[in-house]
């Protein structure tokens, strides 16, 4: 919980990965799908950087507001503003997993990234594969709504990014977290 969280209870290491993700992010546009309470869009913000959020949850806009991060509270797939012109799109945290399909997560990447853009991912460790399984958010005193999700390794994220028109052009480990960065396959890759 502190490394999704972030800020001074982030362990050194945690840092450093969460450095390692924000290194790929240029000065140019970058969306946070799923970008719960806001670490990465507050990051990019305090830089300079322009940045946007997106999170379904009501709690996660507000808390990245809080931080002084701009979000919104939207679904992945729903309408998103400048489609197509986001240079770098952040999945992490695992976010690939999104509706349990991530090759269908991937193909909406496409059609938010412009052209060159590219996906930072966070993924499993290489000993993962691939599972599906329904999650739900529980407390003491909120028990949540089940919600599909899939874990993706490092050893099933070629496959996937190749079946959704992407490349993998670099998957680094970094203390046991898992960055990879895609890019869009040439010629036949993803549709728009």
């Amino acid at each position: 919980m502190a490394r999704w969280m972030g800020g001074p209870e982030t362990t050194p290491q945690d840092r450093v990965a969460d450095e390692h993700v924000l290194g790929h992010c240029s000065s140019r546009p970058t969306l946070d799908v799923g970008c719960g309470p806001g670490r990465f869009i507050a990051s990019l913000q305090q830089r300079g950087l322009p940045a946007l959020g997106v999170d379904s949850s009501a709690a996660a806009v507000e808390m990245t507001r809080g931080r002084g991060g701009t979000a919104i509270r939207r679904d992945l797939f729903a309408p998103l503003p400048a489609e197509g012109s986001w240079e770098q799109i952040l999945l992490t945290d695992g976010n690939i997993g999104i509706g349990g399909n991530p090759v269908r997560t991937l193909r909406r990447a496409a059609n938010l990234l412009a052209h060159g853009g590219i996906v930072i991912v966070e993924i499993d460790s290489p000993a993962s594969v691939f599972c599906f399984e329904m999650l739900r958010w529980e407390t003491e005193q909120h028990l949540g709504h089940w919600f599909p999700w899939s874990r993706v390794g490092a050893g099933a994220l070629a496959d996937i990014a190749l079946t959704a028109g992407f490349l993998v052009t670099q998957v680094v480990d970094i203390h046991d977290r898992v960055i990879a960065v895609l890019t869009a396959a040439a010629r036949g890759g993803a549709t728009r």
